[in-house]
Protein backbone atom coordinates (compact mmCIF):
# COMPACT_ATOMS: atom_id res chain seq x y z
CA UNK A 1 0.00 0.00 0.00
CA UNK A 2 1.14 3.76 -0.36
CA UNK A 3 1.93 5.87 1.98
CA UNK A 4 2.54 9.49 2.55
CA UNK A 5 4.47 11.13 5.53
CA UNK A 6 4.55 7.55 7.38
CA UNK A 7 0.39 7.43 6.68
CA UNK A 8 -1.52 4.50 4.16
CA UNK A 9 -3.33 6.50 1.71
CA UNK A 10 -6.67 4.52 0.94
CA UNK A 11 -8.64 6.00 -2.02
CA UNK A 12 -11.50 4.05 -3.66
CA UNK A 13 -11.52 1.20 -5.86
CA UNK A 14 -13.96 1.63 -9.03
CA UNK A 15 -13.42 0.09 -12.48
CA UNK A 16 -10.23 -1.33 -12.04
CA UNK A 17 -8.31 1.89 -10.73
CA UNK A 18 -7.73 2.94 -7.24
CA UNK A 19 -9.14 6.99 -7.21
CA UNK A 20 -9.70 9.79 -4.79
CA UNK A 21 -13.21 10.77 -3.70
CA UNK A 22 -14.81 12.70 -6.38
CA UNK A 23 -15.47 15.82 -3.72
CA UNK A 24 -11.86 15.63 -2.32
CA UNK A 25 -13.20 14.46 1.24
CA UNK A 26 -10.65 12.60 3.70
CA UNK A 27 -10.70 11.31 6.98
CA UNK A 28 -8.40 9.40 9.35
CA UNK A 29 -7.45 6.41 10.69
CA UNK A 30 -6.33 5.54 14.18
CA UNK A 31 -4.09 2.72 15.60
CA UNK A 32 -6.30 1.46 18.49
CA UNK A 33 -3.13 1.26 20.63
CA UNK A 34 -2.31 4.07 20.44
CA UNK A 35 -5.08 6.52 18.98
CA UNK A 36 -2.52 8.07 16.27
CA UNK A 37 -3.51 8.46 13.20
CA UNK A 38 -2.10 5.56 10.55
CA UNK A 39 -4.15 6.34 7.48
CA UNK A 40 -5.87 9.09 5.31
CA UNK A 41 -8.89 7.95 3.48
CA UNK A 42 -11.25 8.79 0.82
CA UNK A 43 -14.31 10.18 2.20
CA UNK A 44 -16.83 8.91 -0.35
CA UNK A 45 -20.55 10.87 -1.10
CA UNK A 46 -23.31 9.83 -3.04
CA UNK A 47 -21.95 10.81 -6.30
CA UNK A 48 -18.99 8.46 -5.28
CA UNK A 49 -21.44 5.81 -4.49
CA UNK A 50 -23.34 6.47 -7.84
CA UNK A 51 -19.81 6.12 -9.79
CA UNK A 52 -19.15 2.71 -8.45
CA UNK A 53 -22.92 1.38 -9.16
CA UNK A 54 -22.56 2.53 -12.26
CA UNK A 55 -19.29 0.74 -13.10
CA UNK A 56 -20.55 -2.58 -11.73
CA UNK A 57 -23.99 -2.49 -13.73
CA UNK A 58 -21.73 -2.05 -16.45
CA UNK A 59 -19.62 -4.76 -15.81
CA UNK A 60 -22.85 -7.02 -14.97
CA UNK A 61 -25.13 -5.90 -17.87
CA UNK A 62 -22.42 -5.58 -20.54
CA UNK A 63 -19.38 -7.58 -19.21
CA UNK A 64 -18.23 -10.89 -19.57
CA UNK A 65 -18.54 -11.99 -15.52
CA UNK A 66 -21.92 -13.12 -15.41
CA UNK A 67 -21.83 -14.85 -19.09
CA UNK A 68 -18.61 -16.31 -17.97
CA UNK A 69 -18.17 -20.40 -17.77
CA UNK A 70 -18.63 -20.65 -13.84
CA UNK A 71 -15.35 -22.65 -14.40
CA UNK A 72 -13.36 -19.49 -15.67
CA UNK A 73 -15.08 -17.49 -12.67
CA UNK A 74 -13.54 -20.23 -10.10
CA UNK A 75 -10.15 -19.98 -11.98
CA UNK A 76 -10.30 -16.15 -10.91
CA UNK A 77 -11.63 -16.76 -7.72
CA UNK A 78 -8.61 -19.57 -6.49
CA UNK A 79 -5.88 -16.73 -8.14
CA UNK A 80 -7.23 -14.43 -5.68
CA UNK A 81 -7.07 -17.39 -2.68
CA UNK A 82 -3.26 -17.58 -3.76
CA UNK A 83 -2.47 -14.17 -4.04
CA UNK A 84 -4.16 -13.88 -0.29
CA UNK A 85 -1.80 -16.33 1.28
CA UNK A 86 1.24 -14.98 -1.04
CA UNK A 87 0.76 -11.67 1.06
CA UNK A 88 -0.30 -13.08 4.15
CA UNK A 89 1.85 -11.63 6.71
CA UNK A 90 1.46 -7.94 5.08
CA UNK A 91 -2.32 -8.10 5.03
CA UNK A 92 -2.22 -9.47 8.86
CA UNK A 93 0.30 -7.00 9.60
CA UNK A 94 -1.99 -4.18 8.13
CA UNK A 95 -4.91 -6.05 10.23
CA UNK A 96 -3.78 -5.60 13.76
CA UNK A 97 -2.67 -2.38 12.87
CA UNK A 98 -6.22 -1.39 11.50
CA UNK A 99 -8.07 -3.29 14.40
CA UNK A 100 -5.87 -4.46 17.00
CA UNK A 101 -6.26 -7.69 16.91
CA UNK A 102 -3.63 -10.40 18.55
CA UNK A 103 -1.06 -11.10 15.82
CA UNK A 104 -1.25 -14.87 16.04
CA UNK A 105 -5.17 -14.80 15.64
CA UNK A 106 -4.91 -12.98 12.77
CA UNK A 107 -2.04 -15.28 11.40
CA UNK A 108 -3.29 -17.97 12.13
CA UNK A 109 -7.11 -17.46 11.93
CA UNK A 110 -8.66 -15.02 9.97
CA UNK A 111 -6.22 -14.45 6.90
CA UNK A 112 -6.25 -18.36 6.00
CA UNK A 113 -9.64 -18.33 6.25
CA UNK A 114 -9.84 -15.42 4.13
CA UNK A 115 -8.16 -16.92 1.04
CA UNK A 116 -10.16 -20.51 2.38
CA UNK A 117 -13.46 -18.54 1.29
CA UNK A 118 -12.60 -18.12 -2.04
CA UNK A 119 -11.11 -21.96 -2.28
CA UNK A 120 -14.26 -22.87 -1.22
CA UNK A 121 -16.36 -20.85 -3.24
CA UNK A 122 -14.32 -20.97 -6.59
CA UNK A 123 -15.43 -24.86 -5.93
CA UNK A 124 -19.42 -24.12 -5.16
CA UNK A 125 -19.68 -21.98 -8.62
CA UNK A 126 -18.93 -25.04 -10.48
CA UNK A 127 -22.10 -26.94 -8.50
CA UNK A 128 -24.88 -24.32 -9.06
CA UNK A 129 -27.64 -26.65 -10.52
CA UNK A 130 -31.42 -26.35 -10.90
CA UNK A 131 -33.89 -29.06 -10.96
CA UNK A 132 -36.46 -30.80 -13.49
CA UNK A 133 -40.25 -31.35 -12.95
CA UNK A 134 -40.92 -33.66 -15.62
CA UNK A 135 -44.91 -34.10 -15.58
CA UNK A 136 -46.44 -36.79 -17.25
CA UNK A 137 -44.69 -36.70 -20.97
CA UNK A 138 -46.41 -33.78 -21.66
CA UNK A 139 -44.07 -31.09 -20.15
CA UNK A 140 -40.58 -31.05 -18.97
CA UNK A 141 -39.97 -27.90 -16.35
CA UNK A 142 -37.07 -27.34 -15.02
CA UNK A 143 -35.32 -24.33 -13.18
CA UNK A 144 -31.57 -22.62 -13.73
CA UNK A 145 -30.15 -20.15 -11.10
CA UNK A 146 -28.85 -16.58 -12.34
CA UNK A 147 -27.08 -13.97 -10.93
CA UNK A 148 -29.08 -11.37 -9.56
CA UNK A 149 -27.40 -7.87 -10.58
CA UNK A 150 -25.25 -5.46 -8.10
CA UNK A 151 -24.57 -6.28 -4.76
CA UNK A 152 -23.77 -3.53 -2.44
CA UNK A 153 -21.61 -5.47 0.28
CA UNK A 154 -21.13 -3.80 3.95
CA UNK A 155 -18.87 -5.02 6.33
CA UNK A 156 -18.07 -4.26 10.01
CA UNK A 157 -14.94 -3.58 11.93
CA UNK A 158 -14.03 -6.67 13.65
CA UNK A 159 -11.85 -9.36 11.53
CA UNK A 160 -12.81 -7.11 8.60
CA UNK A 161 -10.68 -9.00 5.90
CA UNK A 162 -12.12 -12.15 6.82
CA UNK A 163 -15.44 -11.30 6.70
CA UNK A 164 -15.41 -8.95 3.17
CA UNK A 165 -14.08 -12.12 1.32
CA UNK A 166 -16.90 -14.08 3.04
CA UNK A 167 -19.47 -12.04 1.45
CA UNK A 168 -17.24 -11.44 -2.05
CA UNK A 169 -16.43 -14.67 -2.77
CA UNK A 170 -20.09 -15.87 -3.11
CA UNK A 171 -21.08 -12.36 -4.90
CA UNK A 172 -18.51 -12.97 -7.39
CA UNK A 173 -18.69 -16.52 -7.80
CA UNK A 174 -22.80 -16.48 -8.50
CA UNK A 175 -21.59 -14.06 -11.20
CA UNK A 176 -23.04 -10.91 -9.86
CA UNK A 177 -20.94 -7.46 -9.22
CA UNK A 178 -20.26 -5.75 -5.87
CA UNK A 179 -19.67 -2.15 -4.22
CA UNK A 180 -17.97 -3.09 -1.21
CA UNK A 181 -18.67 -0.38 1.69
CA UNK A 182 -15.89 -1.51 4.36
CA UNK A 183 -16.49 -0.18 7.97
CA UNK A 184 -14.85 3.39 8.64
CA UNK A 185 -12.88 2.58 11.35
CA UNK A 186 -11.21 -0.08 9.63
CA UNK A 187 -10.51 0.44 5.97
CA UNK A 188 -6.99 -0.67 5.55
CA UNK A 189 -7.30 -4.47 4.78
CA UNK A 190 -10.21 -3.53 1.86
CA UNK A 191 -7.58 -1.24 0.31
CA UNK A 192 -5.57 -4.50 0.47
CA UNK A 193 -8.62 -6.76 -1.35
CA UNK A 194 -8.86 -4.18 -4.04
CA UNK A 195 -4.84 -4.52 -4.52
CA UNK A 196 -5.25 -7.98 -4.60
CA UNK A 197 -8.36 -8.51 -6.85
CA UNK A 198 -6.73 -5.92 -9.60
CA UNK A 199 -3.61 -8.13 -9.41
CA UNK A 200 -5.84 -11.01 -10.14
CA UNK A 201 -7.24 -8.88 -13.43
CA UNK A 202 -10.84 -9.38 -12.63
CA UNK A 203 -12.69 -7.26 -15.55
CA UNK A 204 -13.12 -3.73 -14.58
CA UNK A 205 -16.24 -3.06 -13.06
CA UNK A 206 -16.88 -6.40 -11.08
CA UNK A 207 -15.58 -5.17 -7.63
CA UNK A 208 -15.55 -2.04 -6.51
CA UNK A 209 -15.26 -0.28 -3.39
CA UNK A 210 -16.58 3.09 -1.82
CA UNK A 211 -15.04 4.14 1.47
CA UNK A 212 -16.38 6.35 3.97
CA UNK A 213 -19.51 6.62 6.98
CA UNK A 214 -22.96 5.38 7.03
CA UNK A 215 -24.94 8.54 6.54
CA UNK A 216 -23.02 10.06 3.26
CA UNK A 217 -21.89 6.56 1.77
CA UNK A 218 -23.64 3.71 3.10
CA UNK A 219 -27.08 5.33 3.15
CA UNK A 220 -26.52 5.81 -0.90
CA UNK A 221 -25.41 2.39 -1.70
CA UNK A 222 -28.73 0.78 0.06
CA UNK A 223 -31.09 3.42 -1.93
CA UNK A 224 -29.18 3.22 -5.03
CA UNK A 225 -32.02 1.90 -7.54
CA UNK A 226 -29.05 0.17 -9.57
CA UNK A 227 -28.59 -1.88 -6.50
CA UNK A 228 -30.55 -5.25 -6.24
CA UNK A 229 -29.13 -7.00 -3.15
CA UNK A 230 -27.49 -5.86 0.56
CA UNK A 231 -25.27 -7.76 2.13
CA UNK A 232 -24.48 -6.22 5.63
CA UNK A 233 -23.08 -7.70 8.95
CA UNK A 234 -23.45 -5.65 11.83
CA UNK A 235 -25.40 -4.28 14.46
CA UNK A 236 -29.02 -4.75 14.47
CA UNK A 237 -30.07 -1.19 15.04
CA UNK A 238 -28.14 -0.68 11.71
CA UNK A 239 -29.81 -2.87 10.19
CA UNK A 240 -33.20 -2.10 10.79
CA UNK A 241 -32.37 1.61 9.16
CA UNK A 242 -30.86 0.01 6.15
CA UNK A 243 -33.86 -2.02 5.54
CA UNK A 244 -36.05 0.97 6.46
CA UNK A 245 -33.48 3.14 3.27
CA UNK A 246 -34.07 0.30 0.59
CA UNK A 247 -37.71 -0.19 1.04
CA UNK A 248 -38.60 2.05 -1.69
CA UNK A 249 -36.97 -0.37 -4.37
CA UNK A 250 -37.56 -3.28 -3.28
CA UNK A 251 -34.14 -4.76 -2.03
CA UNK A 252 -32.61 -8.42 -1.12
CA UNK A 253 -31.07 -8.42 2.13
CA UNK A 254 -28.92 -10.97 3.98
CA UNK A 255 -28.59 -9.68 7.36
CA UNK A 256 -26.48 -10.86 10.19
CA UNK A 257 -26.59 -9.10 13.59
CA UNK A 258 -25.93 -8.64 17.07
CA UNK A 259 -25.58 -11.35 19.51
CA UNK A 260 -26.25 -12.04 23.43
CA UNK A 261 -25.15 -15.80 22.86
CA UNK A 262 -25.12 -18.01 26.14
CA UNK A 263 -22.87 -20.55 26.84
CA UNK A 264 -24.51 -23.59 29.30
CA UNK A 265 -22.54 -25.39 31.52
CA UNK A 266 -24.36 -28.69 32.72
CA UNK A 267 -22.44 -30.67 36.20
CA UNK A 268 -21.81 -33.31 33.68
CA UNK A 269 -19.65 -31.40 31.40
CA UNK A 270 -16.20 -31.79 31.00
CA UNK A 271 -15.16 -28.74 33.18
CA UNK A 272 -11.89 -28.41 31.82
CA UNK A 273 -12.44 -28.55 28.53
CA UNK A 274 -15.74 -26.18 29.27
CA UNK A 275 -13.64 -23.86 30.81
CA UNK A 276 -11.25 -23.33 27.95
CA UNK A 277 -13.86 -23.23 25.38
CA UNK A 278 -15.81 -20.19 27.30
CA UNK A 279 -12.50 -18.34 27.68
CA UNK A 280 -11.88 -18.55 23.76
CA UNK A 281 -15.02 -17.80 23.03
CA UNK A 282 -15.64 -14.79 25.42
CA UNK A 283 -12.17 -13.00 25.02
CA UNK A 284 -10.46 -14.26 21.91
CA UNK A 285 -10.66 -11.33 19.04
CA UNK A 286 -10.39 -8.94 21.62
CA UNK A 287 -14.62 -10.25 22.39
CA UNK A 288 -15.57 -8.25 19.37
CA UNK A 289 -17.02 -11.27 17.88
CA UNK A 290 -20.82 -11.59 16.86
CA UNK A 291 -20.80 -15.42 18.16
CA UNK A 292 -18.90 -14.81 21.57
CA UNK A 293 -20.40 -16.57 24.29
CA UNK A 294 -21.47 -13.50 26.21
CA UNK A 295 -23.70 -14.66 28.58
CA UNK A 296 -22.30 -17.79 30.53
CA UNK A 297 -25.14 -19.87 32.49
CA UNK A 298 -23.81 -22.44 35.33
CA UNK A 299 -25.55 -24.85 37.18
CA UNK A 300 -25.69 -24.36 41.27
CA UNK A 301 -23.85 -27.57 41.83
CA UNK A 302 -20.42 -25.89 39.81
CA UNK A 303 -21.12 -22.51 40.19
CA UNK A 304 -18.80 -21.45 43.04
CA UNK A 305 -15.63 -24.03 41.70
CA UNK A 306 -16.41 -22.74 37.75
CA UNK A 307 -16.18 -18.99 39.02
CA UNK A 308 -12.97 -19.55 40.75
CA UNK A 309 -11.47 -21.55 37.91
CA UNK A 310 -12.84 -19.27 35.61
CA UNK A 311 -11.42 -15.75 37.50
CA UNK A 312 -8.05 -17.26 37.99
CA UNK A 313 -8.16 -18.31 34.24
CA UNK A 314 -9.23 -14.69 33.00
CA UNK A 315 -7.04 -12.68 35.45
CA UNK A 316 -3.82 -14.28 33.90
CA UNK A 317 -5.14 -13.00 30.12
CA UNK A 318 -2.24 -11.38 28.43
CA UNK A 319 -3.34 -8.07 27.58
CA UNK A 320 -0.73 -6.00 25.49
CA UNK A 321 0.64 -4.71 22.05
CA UNK A 322 -1.60 -6.57 19.39
CA UNK A 323 1.77 -7.62 17.54
CA UNK A 324 3.25 -9.52 20.60
CA UNK A 325 2.71 -13.04 19.54
CA UNK A 326 2.17 -13.62 23.76
CA UNK A 327 -0.92 -11.15 23.34
CA UNK A 328 -3.96 -12.83 24.01
CA UNK A 329 -6.20 -9.58 23.99
CA UNK A 330 -5.56 -6.28 22.33
CA UNK A 331 -6.72 -2.90 22.76
CA UNK A 332 -10.82 -2.48 21.76
CA UNK A 333 -11.10 -0.91 17.80
CA UNK A 334 -11.87 3.02 18.65
CA UNK A 335 -12.22 5.77 21.33
CA UNK A 336 -15.56 5.88 21.04
CA UNK A 337 -16.37 1.59 21.50
CA UNK A 338 -14.30 1.71 24.64
CA UNK A 339 -16.48 4.58 26.34
CA UNK A 340 -19.32 2.20 25.15
CA UNK A 341 -17.97 -0.91 27.05
CA UNK A 342 -16.76 1.15 29.93
CA UNK A 343 -20.50 2.64 30.33
CA UNK A 344 -21.66 -0.92 30.72
CA UNK A 345 -19.81 -0.87 34.30
CA UNK A 346 -21.74 1.83 35.35
CA UNK A 347 -24.91 0.55 34.25
CA UNK A 348 -23.97 -2.96 36.39
CA UNK A 349 -22.86 -2.00 39.27
CA UNK A 350 -26.49 0.59 38.88
CA UNK A 351 -28.78 -2.43 38.58
CA UNK A 352 -27.04 -4.33 41.49
CA UNK A 353 -24.54 -6.38 39.63
CA UNK A 354 -20.79 -7.37 40.42
CA UNK A 355 -17.63 -6.46 39.03
CA UNK A 356 -15.55 -9.83 39.69
CA UNK A 357 -12.93 -8.53 37.65
CA UNK A 358 -11.64 -5.79 35.26
CA UNK A 359 -13.96 -3.75 34.17
CA UNK A 360 -11.79 -0.66 33.40
CA UNK A 361 -8.73 0.38 32.03
CA UNK A 362 -5.46 -1.93 33.06
CA UNK A 363 -3.45 0.43 34.87
CA UNK A 364 0.09 -0.07 32.66
CA UNK A 365 -2.02 0.64 29.49
CA UNK A 366 -1.97 4.76 30.03
CA UNK A 367 -2.90 5.39 26.05
CA UNK A 368 -5.12 3.40 23.62
CA UNK A 369 -8.14 1.73 23.44
CA UNK A 370 -7.19 -1.18 26.22
CA UNK A 371 -9.91 -2.84 28.26
CA UNK A 372 -9.34 -5.13 31.05
CA UNK A 373 -10.76 -8.83 30.17
CA UNK A 374 -14.04 -8.22 32.53
CA UNK A 375 -16.12 -10.62 34.57
CA UNK A 376 -19.52 -9.94 35.97
CA UNK A 377 -21.66 -11.71 38.87
CA UNK A 378 -24.91 -11.13 40.63
CA UNK A 379 -26.66 -11.17 37.56
CA UNK A 380 -29.89 -11.26 37.37
CA UNK A 381 -31.52 -12.30 33.76
CA UNK A 382 -33.89 -9.37 33.03
CA UNK A 383 -30.22 -6.96 33.41
CA UNK A 384 -29.10 -4.74 30.65
CA UNK A 385 -26.02 -6.65 31.22
CA UNK A 386 -27.83 -9.58 30.33
CA UNK A 387 -30.05 -8.13 27.86
CA UNK A 388 -28.06 -5.99 25.52
CA UNK A 389 -24.79 -6.77 23.48
CA UNK A 390 -21.61 -4.90 24.70
CA UNK A 391 -19.41 -6.51 22.17
CA UNK A 392 -15.88 -6.75 24.27
CA UNK A 393 -14.45 -8.47 26.65
CA UNK A 394 -16.78 -8.66 28.56
CA UNK A 395 -18.48 -11.89 30.53
CA UNK A 396 -21.77 -12.18 32.51
CA UNK A 397 -22.05 -14.88 34.73
CA UNK A 398 -25.58 -16.39 35.38
CA UNK A 399 -26.47 -19.47 37.66
CA UNK A 400 -29.49 -21.97 37.03
CA UNK A 401 -31.16 -24.81 38.80
CA UNK A 402 -33.11 -26.66 35.94
CA UNK A 403 -32.45 -27.72 32.32
CA UNK A 404 -35.82 -25.93 32.26
CA UNK A 405 -34.22 -22.59 33.98
CA UNK A 406 -31.41 -22.72 31.42
CA UNK A 407 -33.44 -22.79 28.76
CA UNK A 408 -35.72 -19.86 29.82
CA UNK A 409 -32.49 -17.56 30.52
CA UNK A 410 -30.80 -18.58 27.40
CA UNK A 411 -34.17 -17.71 25.33
CA UNK A 412 -34.81 -14.49 27.20
CA UNK A 413 -33.20 -12.05 24.94
CA UNK A 414 -34.20 -10.23 21.45
CA UNK A 415 -30.81 -11.86 19.91
CA UNK A 416 -31.09 -15.30 18.84
CA UNK A 417 -27.44 -15.96 16.95
CA UNK A 418 -25.78 -18.52 18.67
CA UNK A 419 -26.10 -21.18 21.78
CA UNK A 420 -22.94 -23.35 23.61
CA UNK A 421 -23.85 -26.46 25.15
CA UNK A 422 -21.28 -28.22 27.27
CA UNK A 423 -22.55 -31.72 28.76
CA UNK A 424 -21.67 -34.99 28.37
CA UNK A 425 -25.27 -36.45 28.26
CA UNK A 426 -25.84 -36.07 24.19
CA UNK A 427 -29.32 -36.97 24.50
CA UNK A 428 -29.72 -33.90 27.08
CA UNK A 429 -27.08 -31.83 24.63
CA UNK A 430 -29.63 -32.35 21.39
CA UNK A 431 -33.01 -31.40 23.47
CA UNK A 432 -31.18 -28.40 25.01
CA UNK A 433 -30.17 -27.85 21.52
CA UNK A 434 -33.05 -27.76 19.36
CA UNK A 435 -34.96 -25.84 22.38
CA UNK A 436 -32.45 -23.04 21.13
CA UNK A 437 -34.10 -19.96 19.57
CA UNK A 438 -30.93 -19.53 17.50
CA UNK A 439 -29.63 -20.60 14.43
CA UNK A 440 -26.40 -22.08 15.69
CA UNK A 441 -25.57 -24.30 18.38
CA UNK A 442 -22.43 -25.85 19.26
CA UNK A 443 -22.59 -28.74 21.45
CA UNK A 444 -19.04 -29.17 23.58
CA UNK A 445 -17.19 -26.89 21.24
CA UNK A 446 -16.31 -23.44 20.55
CA UNK A 447 -17.37 -21.93 17.55
CA UNK A 448 -15.39 -24.22 14.79
CA UNK A 449 -16.69 -23.31 11.40
CA UNK A 450 -17.86 -25.60 8.77
CA UNK A 451 -18.31 -23.43 5.46
CA UNK A 452 -20.34 -26.00 3.66
CA UNK A 453 -23.28 -25.09 6.66
CA UNK A 454 -25.55 -22.11 7.07
CA UNK A 455 -24.40 -19.27 9.31
CA UNK A 456 -27.18 -16.54 10.57
CA UNK A 457 -29.27 -15.89 13.29
CA UNK A 458 -33.23 -16.03 14.24
CA UNK A 459 -35.17 -13.22 15.82
CA UNK A 460 -33.04 -9.51 16.04
CA UNK A 461 -29.81 -11.51 15.04
CA UNK A 462 -30.28 -11.61 11.67
CA UNK A 463 -32.17 -12.67 7.95
CA UNK A 464 -30.75 -15.38 5.92
CA UNK A 465 -27.91 -17.79 6.04
CA UNK A 466 -24.57 -17.44 4.23
CA UNK A 467 -22.39 -20.36 3.66
CA UNK A 468 -22.43 -23.79 1.20
CA UNK A 469 -25.40 -23.52 -1.12
CA UNK A 470 -26.96 -21.40 1.68
CA UNK A 471 -25.47 -18.11 0.20
CA UNK A 472 -26.61 -18.80 -3.59
CA UNK A 473 -30.25 -18.65 -2.17
CA UNK A 474 -29.18 -15.06 -1.98
CA UNK A 475 -26.70 -14.34 -4.59
CA UNK A 476 -28.62 -15.77 -7.34
CA UNK A 477 -32.38 -15.65 -8.94
CA UNK A 478 -34.40 -18.69 -9.75
CA UNK A 479 -35.92 -19.19 -12.99
CA UNK A 480 -38.06 -21.69 -13.92
CA UNK A 481 -38.52 -22.93 -17.33
CA UNK A 482 -41.61 -24.68 -18.77
CA UNK A 483 -41.17 -26.75 -22.43
CA UNK A 484 -43.97 -28.79 -23.91
CA UNK A 485 -42.82 -31.75 -25.30
CA UNK A 486 -46.05 -32.64 -26.95
CA UNK A 487 -48.92 -30.17 -28.20
CA UNK A 488 -50.81 -28.53 -24.89
CA UNK A 489 -54.32 -28.58 -25.22
CA UNK A 490 -55.09 -25.18 -25.43
CA UNK A 491 -59.45 -23.32 -24.89
CA UNK A 492 -59.58 -21.49 -28.12
CA UNK A 493 -60.98 -18.32 -27.81
CA UNK A 494 -62.39 -15.86 -30.48
CA UNK A 495 -63.41 -18.83 -32.89
CA UNK A 496 -67.46 -18.81 -32.35
CA UNK A 497 -69.29 -21.33 -31.36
Amino acid sequence: MKQRDGLYIVRHFIDNAFVDALEGGTFETLNPATNRPIGIVADGTAADVDRAVRAARRAFEEGPWPRMPAAERARYLRRIGDLILKRAEEIAYLEVLDVGMPITQAGKGAIPRAAENFYFFAEMATRITGETYPKDGEFLNYTIRKPVGVAGLITPWNTPFMLETWKVAPCLAAGNTCVLKPAEWSPLSANMLAEIIQEADLPPGVFNVVHGFGERAGAPLVAHPGVQLISFTGETTTGMEIMRNGASTLKRYSMELGGKNAAIVFPDADLEQALDGVIWQAFSLNGERCTSNSRLLLHRAIYEEFLGHLLERVAAIRVGDPFDPQTEVGPLIHPEHWQRVRGYMDVARAEGATIALGGDRPPHFPEGNYFAPTVIVDVRPEMRVAQEEIFGPVLVVLPFETEEEAIRIANGVKYGLAAYIWTRDLVRAHRVAQAMEVGMVWINAPNVRDLRTPFGGAKYSGIGREGGFYSFEFYTEVMTIHVALTPPRIPRLGVGR
